[in-house]
Order: C-alpha cells, then structure tokens, then sequence
C-alpha cells in the first residue's frame, strides 16, 4: 500500500478521498490553485502545493505542475479524483512516465472510451446494446444534419470527448439543428478541447441507469450494482438514487454482465461506471442501450457505498497498489436504499442559473449512519465562477425507498444556506413530487412535472412573518441585557427589554416586504411574552434559543397554542436588511424596512441588460438597430462551462453592445443598450 498519494483535484472529493487516505494510514498532499488558498481540502491534508492562478486551465488542468508536486512531495501516486484530468489518457501516460501510479484506469482504457465515437464501435463489437446514431468522424454540418434527417428527430448532439452534461444539445426539428450543433461544438471545445461530435435518436420517455464496474490487475471484474441518475436537468444529474426502482434480479444480471463485458473489451482497471439508457417502460420490456463509459470515480458513488456497504476509494488504492479486488462477485449484496441530491449554488426558478457569493451561513444537516454530507465547503468561503457551483452532496440510507424519501425530505428541511441562490427548496419538493414517489422515472421528469416543482409564487404565511418578529424581539432582548450589565445603571428603565417607553404605551410596529407587500405587525409587550398582530391575526407570541438535543441553536417559537421550531438567519445583502426564515422545510426570504436603517432599494435602473455572473461573451446573436420581440436572443454568455443566452426583456430596439464576442465580462456589467418600446 502506498504511504503518500496526491490528490490532483478539488472541493468534495479531494475531502472524500482524504478521508479515506487518512483511515488507512495513507499521507496526502493536496494541489491548490491560488483561488483556494484557504479551502477546505488544503486544511485537510497533511500537505499542500500551490499549482497556479484560479483558472483550471492554469492551475489544475496543468499536469506538468501536478507531477512536478508529487515529486517535490514524495507522493507514489496521484489520485485524479473526477473532472479535470481525471480522463485524461495523456496525464496517465505522463505520469507513468515519471513513476507515478496513476491511481485509475490504463491510459489505453481512457483513449479507448474518452471517444464517444470510438467508445461505440468497440462496445458493438463485444455484443453491448447500441443506440441508434452516427458515431462517425465526418463532421461537415450539413453532413451530420442529413444523419439526423435520416435518423428522425427529436437527436441528441453530443460531444463525442464530453460529460457531465455539458457540449449536448436536444433538437427537435431539421431547421434547428445547425444552430444547435454551432453551440454544442462552442461549449464542447471551451470543456473538453474537443468539438467532435456524434448524433442519436432521443428517447423522449427514457431512464438513465448506470453500472458501477470494478476491475484489477489480476484479470477479475465485478459489478456493484446499479443506480437510478433519471433525474436531471439541462442533462445534468440532480438525484440519484440505488437500486433502481422497478429492477429484477435477472435484468440487473443481464445489465451487469453487459457492464463487465465492456470493462473488459477495453483491458479496464480501477473504478469505472457504465451508462445505459433505457425506455421509460424498462420495468417490461427489458430494453437497454449503451450510453458511454464513464473512467473515474462517479460523483455519485456514494449510494453505491451506502447500499453496499463497501468504500470505493479504498478499493481503488488497493487495486492501484497492485492488490486483487477485495470481493468476489457473489460475496456482493444490496441492502436497502439510498439516494443522493446534489446541492447547488444555483436558481431553479431562473433556469437553473449558476449563483456566485459568499456562503454568510452554512448549516448542513447532522451526520449519522443514515445521513451523510459530502463537502468541501464551510461557512465563510465563496462560490466563484471559476468552478463548479456544487456546494455538497447530501446522501440518505433506509430500510426501502420510502423510508430514504422521507429521510431525504427531512435532511433537506434541516440544510440552512444564506449567501446564495440553492436548489434545496427545489429539491425538497422534488423528493415529494408524486411522479417521483411513485417512481415513474424519466429524464424528463422534471419538465413534466413543472407545475408541481415551480410552483407559482404566493406571499409567505403568517407565521413566517410571526416568527421573524419573535427573532427580532429575541435579539433586542439580549442586546439590552448585554448593555445593562455594562452600564453604570443596569435597573434603568431605559436598559429594560418589555419595552417601556416614557409616556406612551409599550407596543411598536415591525415592517416587512415580501415583493412589492408590506407585511406590518404589531407588537405589544405583555408580562408573558408578546401579543403579535397582522392582517386582523392576533397571537400571543414567546420564544426561546435551543442549547441541545437535534434542533440546537434553533429557536422555539410559541403561538398560542402552536410549538414551532424554525431558524432565522439576519444579514445585509445589497444595503437590504433581509430575514431567511426556515419553517416548515421551505426557506422565506423577506426584507425587514427599519426606519432607523435608511437602505437603497434594489434593482437597475434604465434599459440595460447586465451579466447576471461573470463570463465571457462568446456570440453576438443581434445586430444595432435591429427591431427584436420580446425572448429573441442577443447574445450568449458563457460562465462556468455553461452557455447562457441573454434575452430581450421585451419588445424594442437593440442600441447598442457594450462588449464584443471574446470579451470577459464582471457580475452585473451592462451588456446591451437596449430600448423597450412605449
């Protein structure tokens, strides 16, 4: 077994892999890029090598100051972890050049499988189930849109080098197709530095169903079983889940031994996953076609893990330190069930737009047997553009699918993030959307069930607004216990907190807005706690900070009769005093109007169109002068590997662009002048 390994990545799994390393006696020395300075991952290790600026293209893309840290540091072998280069054949050559294990697959596996194209024609040949498409090397426009005449819409694009659903593109009809291919091959250049492409035939009801394939040195291979990743968005998944809902024992065996047999068509070793896409009525008719092979540890693993029983990343440093696999095929077992939601700094309601900020408040859900949080973020640090925008991963155990949804649900309704937009809210209501209880599972659940997860927007309830004014007087109160017992005078009435005021009657009135409503409640102080009123809804208010037990640092919130326990978090955003309230599983953001807090109201000003994070402007989709209706595309603005299409708000006049296609644009930067019609 080694006794120092480099971890040649970031974030979560550079944390999962230390924590593995370190349970096994294993030293680890971690890579930064000067935008992680102070990141969680670098504090983990026992060592830590600065690569270069912020950008992956100059800092964790860059395997020659990878190698060169290994060597600096003694580590025998890297671990590539997922993304960057963790399917990189010529980093696995360069490193075995140099005597560093290459803690994955030969690099003749990744050649073999990092082409789509190629992938295909290797995977026909040892008899696993393609999808209909072109897996060609012609990549003349109009050629590959003849393909997909030929193959009937709706196809799929894909970057033959891609993943992670990024370069992919789903047309509809012929006439879109050359405009879809121009973005896909943008988006899979700026990715993968490849825009080779290929063409399927989409299926529009269909499940993503991948196997976990392990393979060593000493020619055995095993599956452990397979996971459920239908739920996506943008292609991207969102939850996964394991076993798959609806899967015998004899089709799991028939996938499985599909998933070995192309492991072992292309000599693999290590950790692998092989996806499969399969009808929505897979639980009859049994049909499945080979999507790609993924040569890396998933994102997803964890639920693997947890049903199994069995920790991935020690078995990839045992067969990469040369040892046989740990178990036969038969000794492996499936117990219960587990899923998997990814937390993102992101906006469900703006189209899943990537969110930038500083976490002001973390607060994930305990950890337990049944609940873990993989992460490598705390409170504090910053959600930058220049990388993925997941904050965690949240994976729940049970004895059956039902009781993990419902493990899921709560853990989800205990996850308290302030600082920027997440999907929690999003995902609590995913976890409880029927088509997703009863497991009727495609990739397009979440389109179909739109109206279900965006729900249209309605004024908080008014408990929200109860509870926000019983933290506020909570706070009030120690503030002046605080400051009576610094003062020369702590019996003053003026250091009192039942609000007494010189000859007026001790009540005020707390103003909130949710949107354009002012919310304003009354607050009278009585011997026993506070009498709250609003819209014509009078309750007797107390209140109380948890010091113990599950909800610690909570507030226990009394009306009348009703027990609540709810968290509000109180910060200063954009010169707005706002009040996350968490109640009830769902996060209310208000704003608090203090007359004695002057603030500026949000909001641009003129008929400007701004970045809504930074990136670079890629295409300029209008010209000056031209006369545009309200959703025509402007431009296109890339973030995160992401292509994002700026819009016009409504009808009017393109007067002007304030960068040109190339340019790298700040958060909020004015992109186009525009004029909306009288």
């Amino acid at each position: 077994m080694f006794t120092k390994i480099l971890i040649a990545n970031r974030g979560e799994i550079a944390c999962r892999v230390i924590k593995t390393a370190r349970r096994m006696g294993v030293r680890t020395v971690a890579v930064y890029s000067e935008a992680d300075a102070n990141a969680r991952h670098v504090r983990l290790a026992d060592e830590a090598v600065c690569i270069g600026p912020a950008a992956a293209r100059e800092s964790y893309l860059v395997g020659a100051r990878i190698l060169d840290a290994a060597r600096r540091t003694g580590a025998q072998a890297i671990h590539p972890g997922y993304g960057f280069l963790s399917e990189n054949d010529q980093f696995a050559d360069a490193c075995a050049a140099a005597g560093v294990v290459f803690i994955g697959p030969p690099a003749e596996a990744i050649r073999a499988m990092g082409s789509k194209s190629a992938a295909k024609m290797i995977m026909g040949a040892a008899g696993v189930p393609l999808t209909p498409g072109y897996h060609g090397e012609n990549q003349d426009p109009r050629f590959l849109q003849q393909q997909a005449d030929a193959i009937g819409y709706p196809v799929l694009i894909k970057a033959a080098a891609g993943g992670g659903g990024k370069g992919m593109r789903l047309v509809e009809r012929s006439d879109d197709f050359l405009a879809a291919l121009a973005s896909c091959q943008r988006e899979a250049l700026s990715s993968f530095a490849s825009d080779l492409v290929l063409i399927e035939k989409y299926l529009r009801r269909s499940r993503h169903i991948e196997i976990q394939v392990f393979a060593d040195a000493h020619g055995h291979c095993v599956y452990l079983f397979e996971r459920d990743c239908s739920v996506q968005r943008r292609h991207q998944k969102v939850l996964e889940e394991a076993p798959a809902p609806g899967m015998t024992p004899a089709r799991r065996a028939a996938m499985g031994k599909a998933a070995v047999d192309a492991a072992r068509a292309v000599g693999y070793v290590g950790a692998g996953t092989v996806e499969f896409i399969a009808s929505d009525r897979f639980a009859e008719d049994g049909s499945f076609y080979f999507m790609e092979m993924n040569t890396r540890l998933q994102v997803e693993h964890p639920v693997t893990e947890m049903i199994s029983g069995q920790d991935l990343v020690e078995w990839q440093l045992r067969v990469a330190s040369g040892e046989p696999l740990p178990l036969r095929q038969e000794q492996l077992e499936i117990r219960g069930h587990a899923l998997e939601a990814r937390i993102y700094a992101e906006d469900p309601e703006q189209d899943f737009l990537p969110s930038t900020g500083r976490l002001l408040h973390l607060s994930p859900p305990a950890e337990s047997l049944n609940v873990r949080v993989d992460t490598g973020i705390e409170q504090g640090d910053e959600i930058t553009p220049f990388y993925d925008p997941m904050i965690a991963k949240l994976v729940v155990w049970d004895v059956d699918r039902d009781a993990a949804l419902a493990r899921m649900w709560q853990a989800l309704a205990d996850y308290r993030i302030v600082g920027v937009s997440t999907n929690v809210d999003f995902l609590s209501r995913l976890v409880v959307c029927p088509a997703f209880a009863d497991a009727d599972l495609d990739t397009g659940l979440i389109e179909r069930s739109r109206d279900f997860l965006f729900p249209a927007h309605r004024e908080p309830p008014r408990n929200v607004f109860f509870v926000a004014a019983v933290a506020g007087l909570l706070r009030e109160q120690a503030a002046a216990v605080t400051r009576a017992s610094h003062s020369g005078d702590p019996w003053s009435p003026w250091s009192s907190h039942d609000g007494w005021r010189l000859n007026i009657k001790p009540q005020r009135t707390l103003t909130y807005r949710s949107g354009d409503t002012r919310h304003e409640v009354g607050v009278a102080y009585e011997s026993d706690g506070w009498r709250l009123t609003l819209g014509g809804e009078s309750v007797l208010a107390r209140g109380r900070v948890l010091d113990s037990g599950r909800f610690a640092g909570q507030l226990a919130v009394e009306l009348d009769d009703r027990r609540l326990v709810a968290s509000v978090v109180a910060v200063t955003e954009k010169q707005q005093q706002t009040r996350h309230v968490f109640l009830n599983g769902s996060n209310y953001v208000i704003l608090r109007d203090d007359p004695l807090h002057l603030v500026e109201a949000g909001g641009t000003q003129g008929g400007g169109l701004a970045a809504p994070m930074p990136g670079k402007v890629v295409a300029l989709l209008a010209v000056v002068g031209q006369q545009v209706e309200k959703g025509a595309p402007l431009l296109i603005l890339e973030a995160m590997k992401m292509e994002h299409t700026i819009t016009a708000p409504k009808n009017g006049v393109v007067r002007s662009f304030c960068y040109a296609a190339g340019d790298q644009v700040a958060d909020g930067a004015e992109l186009v002048e525009f004029e909306a019609e009288k």
